[in-house]
């Protein structure tokens, strides 16, 4: 089994690699696009799907990554100072929002969460001296590297591809870790993981700090991608996005924010033709999976060996029972 997951690893790296050069421009910036989301939903995977927090506001950590790098880069600021300022305020901002989080949990959590996410894009919108307001920021410039700007749509893309598979085997080892099995406990039982000396509060608001590092580093990613941003990419209905993202590949899974991802950047492309009725499909998507397969698509292996481990008992039951009458 190892021997085959590194084979379709080294498989998938050799298709990202050689991806770009089939796509005109405007797929290969949705191919960045993906990456920017996956980094950020790795971290909302480590909150949603190891802690079990049920976190409602990532696009609020994503949007102050994004505005720390392009403010400070407006202000002369190179991008490798201005990142790493992002990813501190965005751990700081963790360890804040994680304080609700010791006193609510499950859709109270949620509602919390929301409701500081709206918060900020209501900052974001009305102080026009630090934000531009409504009108955003413009003119953000590409990072560089020795003197070699990533311009390109290839460059650049291959640049966020660095960054995409650093912040993945980061979480690998993570969950891997002591470190993760904590996270793991403190969502199947609390209680449990408490009485075994995991430090609840501690691995709370780690959740949300650690979480908040990797969307902060995709917001500032997501920035010199654009160009321009504004308050409209980190309201609540992409919080929502980014949870439904997690959720449609396999909350707990390390794949699920790449394939869920994949699916909420790619699918509205595929069904363009439907016009304003996508998020009426893309909707009734969600709901058909959250009846049958509550877990993710990643899943659906699980799903479908229990089924036939459940088929395989009452088989044996109806054989025992058959036995027994006989025997009778």
């Amino acid at each position: 089994m190892k021997k085959i997951n590194l084979f379709l690893g080294v498989l998938s790296l050799v298709a990202l690699i050689i991806a770009p050069h089939f796509f005109k421009t405007y797929g290969v910036y949705l191919l960045t696009y993906w990456l920017v989301y996956v980094i950020a939903n790795l971290g909302l995977n480590l909150i949603v799907g190891y802690a079990g927090l049920k976190a409602l506001g990532h696009a609020a950590f994503f949007g102050v990554g994004a505005y720390t790098s392009a403010i400070l880069m407006q202000a002369g600021v190179d991008f490798w100072a201005a990142m790493p300022v992002a990813m501190a305020l965005c751990f700081v901002l963790g360890l804040l929002v994680g304080f609700p989080a010791l006193r609510v949990q499950m859709h109270y959590l949620a509602f919390a969460t929301l409701g500081l996410n709206e918060i900020f894009v209501l900052v974001l919108r009305n102080e026009e001296w630090l934000t531009g307001g409504t009108f955003g920021i413009s003119g953000i410039a590409r990072p560089s590297l020795f003197g070699y700007v990533f311009k390109g749509a290839i460059p650049y893309y291959y640049f966020v591809l660095v960054f995409a598979l650093i912040a993945f085997l980061l979480l690998w080892w993570l969950i891997h870790s002591p470190w993760g099995k904590a996270f793991t406990a403190l969502r199947d039982n609390p209680i449990r993981a408490e009485s075994l000396g995991v430090n609840i509060q501690r691995y709370t608001l780690l959740a949300f700090a650690i979480g908040g590092v990797y969307a902060g580093v995709a917001g500032s990613l997501f920035a010199s991608l654009v160009q321009f941003i504004d308050p409209e990419p980190f309201n609540v209905q992409i919080s929502i996005l980014m949870f439904l993202m997690v959720i449609l590949g396999g909350p707990g899974y390390l794949l699920g924010p790449v394939l869920g991802s994949f699916i909420g950047v790619f699918a509205p492309e595929w069904l363009r033709f439907t016009e304003g009725w996508y998020l009426l499909l893309f909707g009734g998507v969600v709901v058909l999976l959250m009846i049958w397969l509550p877990g993710g698509l990643l899943s659906l292996r699980q799903a479908l060996a229990a089924r036939r481990e459940a088929k395989a008992h009452e088989a044996a039951r109806l054989s025992a029972a058959a036995q027994a009458r006989r025997g009778a």
